[in-house]
C-alpha cells in the first residue's frame, strides 16, 4: 500500500507543476533511454538488441509525445513512469 500512498502523492505534485516537472521529466528519460540504447548497441546489432531498442525509443518518445501534445498530467506521469522503468530495466540487464 506505500507505493501507492508514494505514486499518489507524485502524481498530486506533478499536477501542481506539470511544465516545470515535463521539462525535467523530458531530460531525465532522455539521458536514460540514450544510456540504455549505448549499452544495447555495445551488446551487437541482433534481433533481441533490435527488439531492446525498439523497446527503450518507444517508451521515451510515448513520453514526449504525450508532454508535446498536452495529455491529461495523469497520462504524461504514467509514461514517465513507463519509461523510467523500462529504460533502468534493460540498462541493468545490459550491464550484466
Amino acid at each position: 500500500m506505500k507505493i501507492m500512498e508514494l505514486y499518489v502523492k507524485n502524481l498530486r505534485e506533478f499536477k501542481k507543476g506539470e511544465r516545470g516537472y515535463s521539462t525535467i521529466g523530458i531530460i531525465i528519460q532522455s539521458c536514460l533511454g540514450s544510456i540504455a540504447a549505448m549499452y544495447i548497441l555495445i551488446q551487437g546489432a541482433g534481433i533481441l538488441q533490435m527488439v531492446q531498442l525498439f523497446l527503450v525509443t518507444m517508451c521515451c518518445m510515448g513520453f514526449n509525445a504525450s508532454v508535446l501534445s498536452q495529455r491529461p498530467a495523469k497520462v504524461t506521469f504514467n509514461l514517465f513512469i513507463i519509461s523510467i522503468v523500462v529504460s533502468t530495466i534493460v540498462l541493468i540487464l545490459n550491464l550484466m
